[in-house]
């Protein structure tokens, strides 16, 4: 990988979610793309059972679909489950749906759900 896109990479990952949406929504627009995952039909034979068997995804991502009506303790989780400031955790309950956090066990997306869910909040597992 060249320097530059090295440089680039690491600028990435210093971002914010809010800024990283942002990021994606500007380049989409700039490039008239979209990063909106492709559906891909296999081709013959191979997308029957002789594929071998589908690993178990082990990788989850919480997204908040709907803040509801506690939208302050829905800022506060948010807060909470991201370390946000209060200004981009609010802006992340007010641009659903929101990815939260992704890259967690089952386990962990299960229980930050479980929390926007005691205050109301609409999320999802994926």
């Amino acid at each position: 990988m060249s320097e530059k896109i090295t440089k680039f990479i690491e600028e990435i990952k210093s971002l914010t979610i809010l800024e990283l949406k942002d990021l994606v929504k500007a380049i989409e627009e700039e490039f008239g793309v979209s990063a909106a995952p492709v559906a891909v039909a296999a081709a013959g034979p191979a997308a029957g059972p002789a594929a071998g068997p589908v690993e178990e995804q082990t990788e989850f991502s919480v997204i908040l679909k709907e803040t509801g009506p506690e939208k302050i303790k829905v800022i506060k989780v948010v807060r909470e489950v991201t370390n946000l400031g209060l200004k981009e955790a609010k802006d992340v309950t007010e641009n659903v749906p929101s990815t939260i956090k992704e890259g967690l066990s089952k386990e962990d997306a299960a229980a930050i759900a479980e929390k926007f869910k005691e205050v109301g909040a609409v999320v999802e597992i994926k």
